[in-house]
């Protein structure tokens, strides 16, 4: 038995080797620009968060504000520093600073066809695309694919070989603990990177959907009252830092790049994946020609209808969020219960 374990892992091992031997410049190039994208992500993320944490403190001053700075002091330079070099390096070509561990994925995607354009690929792609654009899917569809192939295949032989060495020592508890569990624990963890993928589409979907009655609402203020569509889809693009704004933005950008109306604003749709910014990017197409006074209307109506739909979403998460909170209430009332009645059960014995 233990022979045929330590045989599985061998050939797992040897397998990634040699797919890491197969690795190409070509992996190696969609793997840099994936890294160099999250490492500018990551960056502009910490840049946020440290003038978030200024503009708190800024507002406070003498001993009040040594004591704030202790709870809210976040300096990332650091890390950004850090993030900038290795960035920097691979944009000059130097791969040292990426993650092997992922790279045979990328060449199992390029030798198998199956996989580096099946069914797994386009449905990722799909979702990268929402969430990355029309740029940066392709490298973040290969990215993910390529650690959803490589980590189980490494994690499953370590998980094996572990497994075996404390099979040897006669600890087959541990042993085979380390091989069941363990297998199934990484093979949950490379689905975990998948699920999140899925988790950050649909918040996506849904912050999309919340805003939209605000944006559709401005539209139609600023049409209404005598500007046109193009310069009030930019004014309403630029008014705010969430998701649909920028998507807009994006769409304005497309417009000024002299980006015929229907590819700008089939692009949005496509982004953003939602069927009310379907409807309203179908509805500007249709009206392009009619002048502000129909598409006022639309949009009026359309507002009207945004915010009774958001009115209606609101009702059903206040009874989702209240069923999910029956469980803990009833658990609060069986405690509560039980220091009353403990008290008095010891009384009664007592006596």
């Amino acid at each position: 038995m233990l022979i045929g374990i330590l045989t599985i892992a061998t050939l797992l091992i040897v397998f990634w080797i040699v797919l890491l031997g197969r690795v190409t410049h070509e992996d190696k190039c969609f793997a840099a620009y994936a890294k160099v994208y999250d490492n500018l992500a990551a960056i502009q993320k910490m840049q946020k968060g440290d003038l978030h944490a200024a503009e708190k403190l800024s507002g406070y001053s003498g001993f009040m504000f040594y004591v704030i700075k202790i709870f809210v002091k976040r300096d990332s330079s650091k890390k950004i520093a850090k993030l900038k070099r290795e960035t920097e390096q691979l944009q000059k070509g130097d791969m040292r600073s990426l993650n092997l561990l992922v790279l045979p994925g990328y060449a199992l995607q390029r030798e198998v066809e199956s996989i580096g354009k099946g069914n797994a690929h386009k449905v990722i792609m799909s979702k990268c695309f929402e969430l990355y654009g029309k740029k940066h899917a392709l490298n973040k569809t290969k990215q993910l694919l390529a650690q959803i192939l490589s980590y189980p295949i490494i994690g499953v032989a370590c998980m094996l070989v572990l497994g075996v060495i404390f099979l040897g020592i006669d600890n087959v508890s541990a042993g085979a603990g380390i091989i069941g569990i363990g297998t199934v624990l990484v093979l949950v963890l490379v689905y975990a990177m998948y699920d999140e993928l899925n988790d950050c589409v649909k918040k996506r979907q849904s912050a999309i959907s919340r805003q939209f009655p605000n944006v559709v609402s401005k539209l139609a203020l600023l049409v209404t009252s005598g500007m046109v569509m193009d310069r009030a889809w930019k004014e309403t693009a630029y008014s705010r830092e969430t998701e649909l704004y920028m998507e807009m933005r994006k769409a304005s950008k497309e417009l000024d790049n002299l980006v015929s109306p229907e590819t700008a604003y089939g692009n949005f749709i496509h982004r953003c994946n939602t069927k009310d910014s379907a409807k309203l990017a179908s509805a500007i197409l249709q009206n392009l020609s009619k002048g502000n006074a129909e598409i006022g209307r639309l949009l009026k109506d359309m507002a009207r209808e945004a915010w009774q739909e958001r009115r209606h979403t609101a009702k059903r998460d206040a009874e989702k969020a209240n069923s999910k909170l029956m469980i803990p209430t009833m658990l609060l009332f069986l405690a509560i219960l039980v220091m009353l009645m403990v008290p008095v059960a010891m009384n009664f014995s007592g006596i």
